[in-house]
Formats: structure tokens, sequence, C-alpha cells
């Protein structure tokens, strides 16, 4: 076993396991940037207002203004705020008010029971970020057991005439410091876990992709050489699977045409003998058997020919399919056929030059003999080579289009072997087309006559 196959057979992290690879490596990527945006930037400062800031705007008052905090704004509502459900635990006597809102309640001269505080913090939140403000107002020498309520929150009072004065910091469009920082670090994460997550998909597309390129390229050229097994596992199992279907369906299209090839070579034998017998015929039938014998002894010679080129094929060149066209037109017109090419755009093709020459010569000499005249023209349609030759003659009826494809089928008006030969010529054209990918048709012009067209890819 040599170096690379041993390279081509060695195990592979399967698709499962680049994927997993890929999600945990993104997971991991995104906290970690995360993790480095919160611990490198400092925490932003908290939006709080003191208990005698809310109280102030509560009696009319005008609301504290400074760049790092939103204004107070009140309004009237037939609805109290939300009311915040009770620490767990027992609730001491007399029921549980929080010191913040006696607090307020005491700067507005009002019982405790007629406002509602709700605060917006969950309870970690309020431990860390109440902190921070005793921290800051103790650094600035204020009293630290001031009375504070950080944003979001909404403060209600029971108005005489029941409906509440509410209070809150102004809404705002704008992200919040924490959100900002959410934003910043989810930004980071695309921009560095993308380069990342773009090679590793390329990493797991590009087998599968040479599979699908494979599969065309099949149906391109069915002796094309076996795909290299490359990849995850799953896809060098499918691989395997797909080198072992093309390499039956050639073994299997190769014994039948073998054994169709063998028989008509054996039946040459027959023919010969029957060749002699028939001079002891009388004169009224040893002209028909003679010719009978003729057309046979034809027929097999075409098959035989057919079988000796799809078995031994050449090798496939790059070639200019409008130069092709229009040196068959100039040879067929130098025999005084007329044949003309009205239209050659330039377009280059991979194929076989013989085989493709005895598609077109097929299709021109069925153009001109039914016909009288063929007009050829080349041109490009998205990625495909189109061929089309037209002729002045009858048609054929809608039900022949596809059955003049099939071997020896002859159309009735045609049945003599001097004009109609032996009924391969266009099932030759149309196996050589599909070999190539491609495929050969034919379809009634409506100012009469028959178009036949041949697709090849590019």
């Amino acid at each position: 076993m040599t170096l690379a196959s041993a390279a081509r057979r060695s195990p592979t992290a399967t698709l499962f396991a680049q994927m997993l690879a890929l999600i945990v490596l993104s997971l991991a990527g995104a906290l970690t940037i995360n993790l480095m945006v919160v611990l490198n930037l400092p925490p932003p400062p908290p939006e709080f207002y003191r208990m005698g800031e809310i109280a102030q705007v509560m009696k009319g008052g005008p609301s504290p203004h400074s760049a790092t905090r939103r204004p107070l704004i009140t309004h009237i509502s037939e609805r109290p705020p939300p009311i915040e459900p009770p620490p767990p635990g027992p609730a001491p006597p007399g029921g549980f008010v929080p010191a913040g809102k006696k607090a307020l309640a005491t700067l507005l001269g009002v019982d405790p029971a007629e406002l509602i505080v709700s605060s917006g913090l969950t309870p970690f939140n309020d431990r860390r970020q109440f902190q921070e403000v005793r921290s800051e107002l103790a650094a600035k020498g204020e009293p630290s057991e001031e009375r504070f309520m950080i944003a979001p929150f909404q403060v209600g009072l029971h108005l005489p005439d029941g409906r509440w004065l509410i209070v809150e910091p102004q809404p705002s469009l704008q992200p919040s410091a924490w959100q900002q920082r959410l934003i910043l670090s989810l930004v980071l994460s695309v921009l560095v876990l993308a380069p990342v997550a773009y090679l590793f998909a390329r990493r797991l597309a590009k087998p599968i992709a040479l599979l699908a390129e494979g599969a065309e390229r099949l149906g391109r050229d069915p002796r094309a050489p076996p795909l290299a097994i490359r990849g995850p596992s799953e896809v060098g199992v499918a691989v395997r699977a797909f080198n072992d279907m093309q390499e039956r369906l050639q073994r299997y299209v190769e014994d039948r045409t073998a054994m169709v090839g063998a028989i008509a070579h054996d039946l040459r034998t027959p023919l010969t003998r029957l060749r002699f017998r028939v001079e002891a015929a009388p004169d009224e039938l040893r002209a028909k058997m003679a010719a009978d014998i003729a057309e046979m002894e034809a027929m097999i010679s075409g098959t035989l020919a057919f079988v000796r080129d799809a078995t031994h094929p050449a090798k496939r060149t790059r070639l200019e399919l409008s130069s092709l066209l229009e040196s068959l037109a100039d040879e067929m017109s130098d025999t005084g056929l007329s044949v003309s090419v009205d239209r050659a755009e330039r377009v280059v093709i991979d194929g076989d030059p013989v085989a493709l020459k005895r598609l077109f010569n097929n299709l021109l000499d069925n153009a001109v003999k039914f016909g009288r005249h063929a007009r050829v023209r080349v041109f490009v349609d998205g990625e495909l080579a189109v061929v089309e030759i037209e002729d002045d003659g009858c048609g054929l009826p809608e039900r022949e289009l596809e059955r003049v494809f099939e071997p020896f089928h002859r159309y009735e008006a045609s049945r003599s072997r001097e004009t109609g030969g032996i009924g391969l010529g266009l099932a030759v054209a149309r196996s050589v087309a599909r070999a190539h990918g491609g495929d050969a048709t034919l379809a009634n012009r409506p100012s009469g006559g028959l178009t036949a067209r041949v697709v090849l890819p590019i």
C-alpha cells in the first residue's frame, strides 16, 4: 500500500464530530469574548435617584438634571404601578414596608400605604448596584445611608380622586450601558468567530460539493475516474458507494454492449451462407433476397461500428464547437449539398472530436436528405452550448419525434435503405450527446420542416 493510498484510507473525524467541534468552539469563543469585555471594561455607573429628588418631582418641582441620568417625568394613571412581591420568609408584625418606601412617604408626608414602589431590577442587581452607589456616595463624602432608587423604577402615589400619580425615568430608545456592552460583545463575537465558522463550513461542505461534482461529471462521461475518498467518514462512505455504483454501471453497459456486438458478429456467418445459397433461388426471388441480405449486412456493420466506438472512446479534448460545424458545412457544400451556418457564437467545450463530428454529420445528412437544405446555428444558453439544425422538409408526426431515436427505427416514408439508411444515425447522435452530458431532440417548425437541437455542457 502506497503512502498516498494509506493517507486516503486513514480515519478522519466524522461529520457529527466536526459539527460538534464547531458548535463548542463557537460557544466557548463567544463566552470568552463576553468575559473579556466584562472584566476589562469598568462597570457602568448606576443610574440612581435620591428619594429627595423623587419627592421633589412628585410635589411638582423640577426634575434633577444630569448628563448620566434621564430626567424624571410624572403622569396620571387610572391604574397603579405593578406591585412588587414581598421578600421571601415570614412577614414581620404589621407587614413588610421597605425602608426606602418609608423614607419617601416621610418626605411626602403621606401614609406608606398610599405609595407603591416598583423596581425593574433583580435582587442580584439590587445588591450589586446599591453597593456601587453607596461606595460612590462615600467617595464623595455624602452620607452612604441616604435612601435612593436605581432605574428602572416606578413610584405611584394614590390621589384622593382614586387615580395614581406615577413618577419614573423618561423612556429612551438609546440602549443602556449594559445593553451597549452586550451589543459590543455580540459584534466582537461575530467578527472573531465568523472567519472560523467560514473555514469550518467550507471544510465540511467541500467533500459534499466534490461528490455532487462527481455525480454531474458521471452524467457527462460515464468512464470518468473514480472520486478520491476525502472528508468526514460519512462522506467517505457515500463516495465509496458512489464509486462502486459507477463501476457496476460501467460493467453493466460494457457487458450489454459486448453481448450485442458478439451477436451481430456471429450473424455474419449465417448471412454469408445465405448469400451463397441465394444463387440457387429462382430469378424472380434472387434480387429481393439479395437486397434483404445486403440490408441485414449493413445493419450488422453499423451495429459493430457503434459497439466499437462505444467500447473504445477517444480521449476528450477542448474544442471550439463553431469551427467544427463550419468545417463540416464547408465539406458538405464542396460536394454540392446545401448547408449554411447562419449563426456561430464561439464556445469551447470538452469533447470527443470524432464522436461529435459523427453526431453533427448524421444530423446534417438527415436535414439535407429529407429537407433539401440545412441551416446551422451555434449559440450559448446559460451554461449550455446549443446547436440547432433546421431543414425545409415536411416534418414528422408528433408521435415519431421520439421514436426515430430508437435504434433501427425508420419512419414509414423512408423504408428503403438507399433513402432511409439502417436507422442508427439518430440513435448514434443522441447516444453521443448524452455521453457528453447533453441531449439531442427533434421539433417541428411552425413554417414546416424540422429543427434538430443538441445541447452540450460548456
